[in-house]
Formats: structure tokens, C-alpha cells, sequence
């Protein structure tokens, strides 16, 4: 498809082909040599040859090749994503600009979150010049399943086991609710929120980890794990599996000292006992306690993510 101008045009395509994907790889690594910071998220550099999670966006400038965006609008719940790259040396002609409206128009639902890797004066400059404001700033924090983890220590009176999608679904939520209000992206899932997600390819019910109370048998907690690639649970991805801390999340009205921990090195022991290399994790930079926690257990910090959204009407 195409959509062309008089000084900028576009091109959307399912599928890259091999010469595309290396003039989009040129592109990357000209704007990670001037801006410090790689422009694409890993899922998106590791699916410059996929068609499985959405659409390639390519961007001209005067009927050059100048800029490439990544379109994700797999995501049911959270609506579309985009990330955005443009040549240093076609910036501020509004190309940036047509892309974004672009991915906007390929949004079945007329949402687009637009993502940006390193927390730049650049990158907020570019959202303020086309009215986007930023939502969220996220850490990516990350640790080796090599190095010495901790023994998971079970508070008394808890029990751990895996999600029983039958029964479990309510309690979670609710614990789900309760932890995120300060989140409403996470914290308003509602039960198709939830049931779009247990029917990905990646979930395994065995990495659903729920802590309940060993006499009532209410759940205080849970931590759901999720593995990226390799063909690990059905994920047909070509890169190395790597695992992730999906979501932690332990009932704030009935806290129980050292239940977090307990349920985050649970995971983590699951995860290395997969054979995996690595384990990573999203935060909220303003989450100091969780910060504190995951430093507590060896994560570093790795990157910082932003994401950018258009006013509400």
C-alpha cells in the first residue's frame, strides 16, 4: 500500500523483504550512531523479518528511503503501538510526522501508543510537536539465571501453586485491581482482558504462580511468568528465549511480610530451571519499591522505555 505526497510518501508491507530489511538495518544504525540509544525495541529489531506481530511501515523524503516505523496492532486490549526511526539527516521535514499519522490510520480502533527507547529531550520534543503526551516511563531491568538466586522463602501460612484458569480468574483480577491502581492500564483488565492473554501461544499455566492463604484458601498474590522464543510453549520466534517477571502483583490489603520476594525468586527458580539464560522485566520508574525489590534479587537496570499517547477527546 501507499500513501504518497508531494515532499514525504509511505509504504506499508506484512513482510519486509531481504533488501528492505538491510536499507532498515543501514537506517538503525545510522540513528543509533548519532543518538547513542538503538531506536527499536528488541521485538521489533528481531521481527524486521516477520510478518507474526504486525505491519512495516517504510518513509520517503523527496523519493528517498529515510525512515522506517514498526506497526503492533496485535495487542487487543492495550490497542495499537508503534515505534518510529527517521535519518538524522531528514529530520524536522515532517517526515516523523507522516509516519505516526500513518500507523494511526492502519489502528483498527483509532488508538495508537507510540513508543520511544531512551528517555530523550529529542524524543519528547518530536511527541510535544505532534500533541502526543507521555503516559509512562518504564524501566527495563534485567538479570542472569546464571548467577546465585536466592531460596525462595514461603511466609507462613501461604501456600504457592500454579493458576487454575476454571476458578482462578476472579481472585486474580481483583488482586490484579487492588495492586495497579496507580496503573489503570494494568490494573482495569477485566475477565476478556484476561482471557485474550491465556489464550496467547506463550501461556503456560505451569508459570502462573498463585500464593494463597493455607487455611482460607484466598489468593494474597500471584506472579505470572512469561517466556519469549525459541519455540519454548509454542512461541514460533527465532531468537533465544528469554524469560520475564509478566506480572507481579500481591494484594496490598492483606499484606504479607516477604511475600513479593517469595513469589518473584518462585518464578525466577522455574525460569532458570527451564534452561534459560536470562530474565528480564518491566517497571514503572516511579515504582521505588519494586525498584528496590528487583535491585534486592540482582536485576540491573537495562533500558528505558517511553510511551507516549494522544489526548483523550
Amino acid at each position: 500500500m501507499t500513501n504518497s505526497g508531494s515532499v514525504t510518501s509511505t509504504e506499508v508491507f506484512k513482510q519486509l523483504n531481504s533488501a528492505d530489511v538491510e536499507r532498515v538495518s543501514q537506517l538503525l544504525s545510522k540513528a543509533t550512531s548519532v543518538d547513542g540509544v538503538r531506536p527499536l525495541s528488541e521485538h521489533a529489531w528481531l521481527h524486521l523479518h516477520s510478518s507474526e506481530s504486525g505491519l512495516h511501515i517504510l518513509g520517503f523524503l523527496h523519493d528517498e528511503f529515510s525512515a522506517y516505523a514498526h506497526v503492533d496492532i496485535t495487542d487487543l486490549v492495550d490497542g495499537t503501538s508503534t515505534e518510529v526511526v527517521v535519518s538524522p539527516s531528514a529530520r524536522n521535514q515532517g517526515l516523523g510526522r507522516a509516519m505516526v499519522e500513518r500507523a494511526l490510520e492502519l489502528s483498527p480502533d483509532g488508538r495508537l501508543r507510540l513508543w520511544a527507547h531512551g528517555a530523550t529531550v529529542e524524543a519528547q520534543s518530536f511527541a510535544d510537536s505532534i500533541g502526543y503526551l507521555l503516559n509512562r516511563s518504564l524501566w527495563q531491568m534485567r538479570r542472569s539465571l546464571f548467577a546465585p538466586l536466592p531460596a525462595t522463602q514461603i511466609p507462613q501460612g501461604v501456600r504457592i501453586r500454579t493458576f487454575d484458569p476454571l476458578t482462578d480468574i476472579p481472585g486474580v483480577l481483583a488482586i490484579n485491581a487492588r495492586a495497579f491502581t496507580d496503573l489503570p492500564d494494568q490494573g482495569s483488565w477485566n475477565e476478556h482482558d484476561i482471557t485474550v492473554r491465556l489464550s496467547e501461544s506463550w501461556f503456560n499455566a505451569d508459570g502462573f504462580f498463585i500464593a494463597v492463604d493455607s487455611q482460607s484458601e484466598a489468593i494474597l498474590g500471584f506472579h505470572w511468568t512469561k517466556v519469549h522464543g525459541s519455540g519454548l510453549h509454542g512461541s514460533d520466534h527465532s531468537h533465544e528465549a528469554i524469560g520475564e517477571v509478566y506480572v507481579l502483583a500481591v494484594d496490598p490489603t492483606h499484606r504479607v511480610p516477604g511475600l513479593g520476594r517469595a513469589l518473584t525468586t518462585y518464578g525466577l527458580t522455574y525460569l532458570r530451571e527451564l534452561g534459560l539464560r536470562q530474565a528480564m522485566l518491566y517497571v514503572d520508574s516511579s515504582n521505588e519499591r519494586g525498584i528496590s525489590l528487583y535491585e534486592g534479587l540482582g536485576f540491573v537496570h537495562w533500558d528505558t522505555d517511553v510511551m507516549f499517547g494522544r489526548p483523550r477527546q
